[in-house]
C-alpha cells in the first residue's frame, strides 16, 4: 500500500513537471522565435523552426548604426532610473504614516487612493499635459519623468509592507527618542526591502516600455527612449522584419536582467502578500 502510494506521488509529480514545462514552452514559444528571427538573414526570417541556420548579426548591427541605439538607450536609462527613485522613495514616504501612524482622515485618505485606482491613466493625459506645460517641461525628459513619478499601486503595495514590520520596533524606537524620519530610514525600509523590489521591478517594466506618454510630450525624436525609437523603426523596416526583432531584443534583455536579479525578493514579497 505505501509502494503504491509512492508511486501514485511519484506518476503525480512527474506529471505536473512535464504539464509546467509544456506550458512554459507554449508561453515562451513566441519570445524563442523573435530571439530566433533576430539572428536570420532576410531569405529565411519567416521560417518557424526554432534554431536559425546560418545565424548571422546582420540585424543586430543594422538596428545599432541606423537608431543610435546608445542614443536612445542614455534617454531610457535616464528616464527609467530617475522614474524608479522617485516614485520608490516619495511612495515610502506616502506609506509610512498611512500604516504606522494615527491621525484623523486616515482612513479616507487610504479609500480616496484606492478609489482613484479605477481612474484610467489616459483620462489623466490631458490635464498632465496641461501642467507640464505650464511648467514650461515641454520636450524635456523631466517632462516624462515627472508625471506618473508617484504611483498609487506602488503606495499601497508599499503600506501593506509596513503592516507586515514589527510595532515593537517602532515603539521601542520612539522611546529610545528617534524621530518619524530616522524609525522610517534605519527601521522600517530595510524591512520591506523584497516589497521595494518588487515595486523596482514593475517601474521598471513600465517606465522602460512607455511609448505613447513620450510621443505626447517630447517632439524632438533625439529625446525618445528605446519604446517610441522601436515604433519609428516598425514604420520605417516594415519590409525587414529582422531589424524589428533585433530592436525588440535588444528593448527585453534589460528587463529580462532586472526580473532575475530582483527575483529573489519579489517572490519573497509576492509570497507573503499571499499568506496575509
Amino acid at each position: 500500500m505505501i509502494q503504491a502510494k509512492k508511486r501514485r506521488k511519484a506518476i503525480n509529480t512527474v506529471l505536473t513537471y512535464v504539464m509546467l514545462v509544456l506550458i512554459a514552452i507554449v508561453c515562451a514559444g513566441p519570445f524563442i522565435w523573435l530571439l530566433a528571427a533576430s539572428f536570420r538573414s532576410g531569405q529565411n526570417i519567416y521560417d518557424i523552426s526554432l534554431i536559425p541556420q546560418n545565424p548571422t548579426l546582420e540585424n543586430y548591427i543594422g538596428v545599432w548604426e541606423f537608431l543610435s541605439v546608445p542614443r536612445y538607450l542614455l534617454n531610457t536609462i535616464i528616464i527609467t532610473v530617475a522614474s524608479i527613485a522617485m516614485d520608490v522613495i516619495l511612495s515610502a514616504l506616502c506609506a509610512y504614516p498611512l500604516a504606522c501612524m494615527r491621525f484623523k482622515g486616515k482612513n479616507f485618505i487610504l479609500g480616496v487612493l484606492l478609489a482613484s485606482m479605477i481612474i484610467p491613466a489616459a483620462a489623466g493625459m490631458i490635464i498632465n499635459y496641461l501642467t507640464i506645460s505650464a511648467m514650461h517641461l515641454l520636450n524635456t525628459l523631466a517632462g516624462v519623468v515627472l508625471v506618473g513619478s508617484v504611483k498609487v499601486f506602488s503606495i499601497i503595495l508599499l503600506r501593506q509592507g509596513y503592516m507586515g514590520v514589527p510595532k515593537d520596533l517602532i515603539e521601542a524606537a520612539r522611546i529610545d527618542g528617534a524621530g518619524e524620519l530616522r524609525i522610517w530610514w534605519q527601521i522600517m525600509l530595510p524591512g520591506i526591502m523584497p516589497t521595494v523590489s518588487t515595486v523596482i521591478i514593475f517601474d521598471f517594466i513600465s517606465r522602460w516600455n512607455e511609448f505613447l506618454w513620450p510621443i505626447i510630450v517630447l517632439q524632438d525624436p533625439a529625446k525618445y527612449p528605446l519604446a517610441a525609437a522601436l515604433q519609428y523603426l516598425n514604420g520605417s523596416f516594415n519590409y525587414k522584419f529582422g531589424y524589428i526583432a533585433a530592436g525588440a531584443i535588444i528593448s527585453v534583455i534589460p528587463v529580462i536582467v532586472v526580473f532575475i536579479l530582483c527575483q529573489k525578493n519579489y517572490i519573497e514579497a509576492v509570497s507573503g502578500a499571499v499568506k496575509g
